[in-house]
């Protein structure tokens, strides 16, 4: 595959309509009142290459990291290149005032890295209830500095470059500093973005100057913009490491932002910054026919959850039922939805920063016990059970509340594939879309502490996920990775943000490739399905009311609305007897795939 021209990738960019033809949709849609938003749906054809991969959810991301590929770089390297673009791209997603999951493999093992923010040591279990003790809304929990955790991107990259980089550090940041001293066009999804939060954003002086004209109106499609502050800080931390970003004035002026706002300040310090760590940890594994499944342990949900509902459904004959010409078997949909009731109520009761609270029994292992997760999936019947309990994992001792964090959708992914054998699944995120709106040097401020349970405790006890001094908020963020059992190679890296439906849109690729068979862009682009347990959530337009109708008289509350994944996906194929890789990205966004 070669390398397309700039004017392609413009091209690639601002030819998806689609997108901004669906802003006016999207705002219409049920439950579709948060961002980050849909904003239309374009087909893609996916892309085959033998040597190395990358997809990212912005071409000039997609671009960065095919550039350090090219150049014998490592998946590591391609990595800090796509999210150092993506930091000015598409700021309502990730960046690098947020946090990050990595998981990684390097030809014989598998590493997970834990790049999560961390609550300010001044934090205690009431950051987010008001003077009467009740939880705060929306608004006042995301809104401003209270919400904003010590970021964790960059130690996490760093972390992983130093074991897996090729290329020096700095070369690594080239083209995001190329593109923040000359501009890039805003696409079609940044505007409609900016357009849906210009009541919010705007709010904060620096970005209403960056994102907005001095009438108010968002940047058009086409606008080239500059961010000269963006190219200061990246510079920096170029040359210095992120040491630069962490113990100098980046630091400091992340804390005084924070501490500054008007209505809402936060308790970040520079200390609190300064002292941040990012973590490499155990990544969670979990046999699933004749494949492993690796993804992230807690803080995040994700991993955890996902093997819970494979676990579940290789008990069942959800393999017997494919999409059938893009529309969904009721029984498939039905059996899908039953897993996930289950592994969101466990989810919800149980999964937080095992640092601070241990899991049931023996943990990890109890949580994916065979003949608990079959005694789980025993619950399921031919009808809908509606909202499923929390499970005993053997071995439990210690009771703990339902959480109610928010879990907001704003998140990016990307994967990418090395000359090396090396392979990597990231996702990363800023939270709610443009975080918690404080734009400071030319990049935005995550409002990840809203990931804790606003509640502390409920009548079943305290609340796991509740918040603490230096404790990660749980996540839902799932960077997965597929091994072949019998040879050991890898198969799959696959991800996507989504707020807590994250668990949903990424087993929806394992299900469609492993089960049904589908090519990864083809699993990619099956309509969103699932349930968070609570009712069988659909995405708008994609599924037959014949369909529809069949899983109510199986007792599913259907709910049909905009559903903004944001997968991207690479898989080994065979073409010619010869392994190659076969990469897809998500419809609903901008992303695409490059690779030779």
């Amino acid at each position: 595959m070669t390398r397309p021209t700039p004017l392609a990738l413009l091209c690639a960019s601002l030819s998806l309509m689609g997108f901004t033809a669906g802003f006016a949709h999207a705002q219409e849609a049920p439950l579709q009142r948060a961002p980050e938003i849909a904003t239309g749906y374009t087909e893609k054809a996916g892309a085959t290459a033998s040597k190395y991969m990358v997809a990212a959810a912005n071409p000039l991301a997609t671009d960065a990291g095919y550039q350090m590929l090219r150049q014998g770089g490592s998946a590591v390297d391609a990595a800090i290149a796509v999210q150092m673009v993506l930091t000015l791209v598409e700021p309502q997603s990730s960046g690098i005032g947020g946090g990050a999951f990595m998981v990684h493999f390097d030809g014989s093992k598998v590493q997970s890295y834990d790049g999560r923010e961390t609550a300010p040591m001044a934090a205690s279990e009431r950051l987010f209830l008001g003077k009467d003790g009740q939880p705060m809304s929306r608004e006042q929990g995301i809104v401003g500095g209270r919400s904003t955790g010590a970021p964790g991107v960059l130690r996490m990259l760093e972390l992983a470059h130093k074991q897996h980089g090729k290329l020096p550090w700095a070369t690594l940041f080239g083209p995001a500093i190329r593109l923040a001293d000359d501009g890039f066009k805003v696409s079609p999804r940044l505007n409609a973005l900016l357009n849906y939060d210009k009541a919010r954003l705007p709010r904060d002086a620096a970005a209403a100057a960056y994102f907005y004209d001095k009438d108010g109106a968002p940047r058009p499609v086409g606008y080239v913009l500059k961010n000269p502050e963006l190219a200061k800080v990246l510079r920096e931390i170029a040359n210095g490491g992120a040491d630069a970003f962490y113990k100098g004035r980046i630091a400091r002026d992340i804390a005084a932002k924070v501490a500054s706002h008007p209505t809402n300040p936060g308790l970040l310090t520079a200390k609190d910054i300064a002292d941040y760590r990012a973590r490499e940890r155990d990544p969670v594994c979990s046999d699933y026919r004749q494949w492993k499944v690796c993804g992230m342990p807690p803080p995040s949900s994700g991993g955890i959850a996902i093997a819970q509902m494979l676990g579940i459904l290789e008990t069942t004959k959800i393999g017997a039922y494919p999409a059938v010409d893009g529309q969904l078997n009721a029984e498939a949909i039905h059996l899908f939805s039953e897993a996930g009731r289950l592994a969101y109520a466990d989810r919800n009761r149980y999964v937080a920063d095992t640092d601070f609270i241990p899991l049931p029994g023996k943990g990890i292992v109890s949580m994916l016990d065979k003949t608990y997760l079959h005694q789980r999936a025993a619950l399921i019947g031919d009808r809908s059970m509606g909202s499923a309990q929390a499970g005993t994992p053997q071995g439990m001792q210690v009771a703990w509340g339902t959480d109610t964090a928010l879990d907001r959708p704003s998140t990016s992914h990307f994967v990418a594939v090395d000359q090396y054998g090396n392979g990597l699944s990231m996702t990363t995120s800023v939270e709610d879309a443009f975080g918690s709106r404080q734009f400071v040097d030319g990049f935005i401020l995550n409002n990840q502490l809203t990931d804790f349970s606003f509640d502390a405790r409920d009548d079943n006890g305290p609340i796991a996920n509740r918040v603490q001094p230096g404790k990660r908020p749980r996540s839902a963020m799932s960077p997965t990775l597929v091994f072949d059992k019998a040879t050991g190679k890898l198969v799959l890296a696959t991800g996507s943000p989504g707020g807590s439906s994250i668990i949903n849109y990424v087993m929806k690729v394992l299900v469609g490739t492993l089960d049904w068979h589908l090519d990864v862009q083809q699993a990619i682009s099956l309509p969103n399905y699932g349930s968070r347990n609570g009712p069988t959530e659909l995405e708008a337009g994609r599924v037959s009311a014949d369909v529809i109708a069949q899983l109510k008289a199986k007792g599913h509350e259907v709910r049909e609305f905009e559903q903004n994944s944001g997968l991207q996906g690479i898989s080994r194929i065979q073409r010619g007897g010869k392994d190659v890789w076969f990469g897809g990205a998500d419809p609903r966004r901008e992303g695409i795939v490059l690779g030779d």
